[in-house]
């Protein structure tokens, strides 16, 4: 390291608060590459994931709903990403468009720009156009003299303007998605109104939003007209920043020589999760809300929260036993059935050969672990990772949610795998962090090392690779016991590209808008 590295690059990277073998391990990951995930099969209804019937989810919410009180629950939402990639081709429209010498129709049929023009064609229905109408009268007092495609032009570029709305470069939980009784509500708000699912008689229900320390005003500018709900925020740790390197594996070096780091990606909020005391987690992206499917969305919550409940109660009455070892063979074979059949733990194929003492240390490390119950949606063509049945290293299969970027689709059996999934990942997760007595697990345990990624980035015009940490759902939960239970399309909603907030789920329910 010491060939590579110089003593300023050595004073930056522990400045920073980064491990030296961090750093040597994603250098070997640079010049090695990343083993792929081995897919064994896809996980589908039956085969890992449990789909309940009316009742069965009627008995789970009444579950959740006579046992909630007795734990802290938080909402954990990482909300730090910009708006970028939401505005991408608005951006490139004007970075593209010439005002003076060409047409927007000319434009939107040499560039096949189809976004482009149900943007314009549904401009009165997205949530900020009142505003943005009554800035560019204020700007322009003749704008509504202007010709169509110069008022089209100025009204995307006030609105993407770092002078004016700037709201490619804001956060995406800040912006207005939705029109409710005549006022604008962003994503934080949809959040913070969802949380009235696990709100006990007296305490406040808690909400948990990662953000970037540069942005935490516009949050808290949100947050102050809801004293009733207690909500913290949390920032991305620097010391999870990867280093970045050029095409040939060296370090990249910015202008004045130092070092460029980049940040690790959601896989580093493993570290914000494991700094929350709460008992139960409920996980979800910042862009998904929706504004007419509340009923679903909450009956479901209920749902994963009560089934999470539920094994929890029963993984600690078998710790408890396995851990006093007052069990007998006959309990490690009810133990030993209910691992596989409910948690869908798999053991070694001679397990019955083991001797009791080995079956009850290797049963109660197996469930001594953090758990998550996971909701997935039919596959209808989303992106997004789903979830597999991977086998391990040491021939063992687990349950994981797995990323296309994870996966060597070269290999066609493994592509065959892929095409066949029926499901994949919504990020809609409830997590217990606790174990059976009541203490918290270190999350950072039960992370795969092994399942990061390495993208391609640039850097002022500069090729540059960068590593990202195993995803929170993906590698950085890998040794948690998990559960996928189905829930319907109705529970997704998210916001990709800003025509997404022209689809029904985001707009009013009395479609008047202004």
């Amino acid at each position: 390291m010491e060939k590579i590295f110089n003593e300023s690059d050595l004073n930056q990277i522990q400045e920073k608060g980064i491990l030296l073998e961090n750093i040597e391990q994603q250098l070997h990951y640079f010049n090695n590459g990343i083993a792929k995930i081995n897919l064994q099969k896809s996980a589908t209804i039956g085969d890992g994931i449990f789909h309940f019937s009316t009742d069965e989810m009627e008995e789970l919410c009444r579950y959740f709903d006579e046992n909630k009180s007795q734990k802290v629950i938080t909402k954990f939402v990482p909300a730090s990403g910009a708006a970028s990639r939401m505005f991408k081709f608005l951006s490139e429209f004007l970075s593209e468009f010439d005002v003076e010498k060409d047409t927007i129709n000319s434009y939107i049929n040499h560039k096949k720009q189809h976004d482009l023009n149900v943007f314009l064609i549904g401009i009165k229905n997205f949530p900020f156009y009142r505003d943005l109408k009554n800035k560019l009268l204020e700007i322009f007092p003749s704008y509504q003299d202007f010709e169509k495609d110069k008022k089209d032009y100025l009204l995307i570029k006030t609105l993407l303007s770092s002078d004016y709305f700037d709201y490619s470069n804001m956060p995406k939980g800040v912006l207005p998605f939705h029109i409710k009784n005549n006022a604008e509500l962003t994503p934080v708000e949809e959040h913070i109104n969802e949380t009235i699912f696990y709100k006990g008689i007296e305490d406040k229900p808690q909400v948990h939003f990662t953000i970037s320390k540069e942005h935490q005003h516009l949050f808290e500018n949100i947050i102050k007209h809801y004293p009733d709900v207690a909500i913290s925020f949390s920032y991305q740790n620097e010391s999870t920043d990867t280093i970045a390197v050029n095409l040939d594996n060296t370090p990249f070096r910015k202008d004045d020589g130092s070092l460029f780091f980049r940040p690790g990606g959601h896989g580093a909020l493993i570290e914000n999760l494991n700094q929350l005391e709460s008992d139960i987690l409920f996980v979800k992206n910042i862009d998904n809300v929706s504004q007419i499917h509340m009923e679903s969305i909450l009956t479901y919550k209920k749902v994963l929260g009560g089934l999470l409940l539920k094994k929890q109660a029963q993984i600690f009455t078998y710790l408890d036993k396995l851990g006093s070892h007052s069990v007998n063979e006959n309990l490690i074979k009810e133990i030993e059935l209910f691992a596989k059949e409910q948690l869908n733990i798999s053991l070694p194929i001679n397990f019955d050969k083991f001797q009791s003492e080995y079956k009850i240390e290797l049963l109660f490390k197996e469930l001594n672990r953090p758990i998550r119950i996971c909701g997935m949606v039919k596959n209808e063509g989303e992106p997004g990772g789903g979830p597999f049945w991977v086998k391990k290293e040491n021939g063992l299969s687990s349950l994981q949610i797995v990323e296309t970027s994870q996966i060597n689709l070269k290999d066609k059996d493994q592509k065959k795998i892929v095409d066949q999934a029926t499901h994949f990942n919504p990020v809609d997760l409830v997590c217990g962090i606790k174990d059976f007595k009541n203490k918290k697990f270190d999350l950072t345990q039960f992370v795969d090392k092994n399942t990061g990624f390495i993208v391609e980035k640039n850097r002022n015009g500069k090729p540059v690779k960068s590593y990202e940490l195993p995803g929170l759902w993906n590698g950085a939960m890998a040794h948690w016991i998990t559960i996928f239970v189905e829930v319907p399309l109705s529970t997704f909603n998210p916001v990709k590209t800003v025509n997404d907030l022209l689809k029904p789920s985001h707009q009013p329910l009395d479609k008047e808008m202004f």
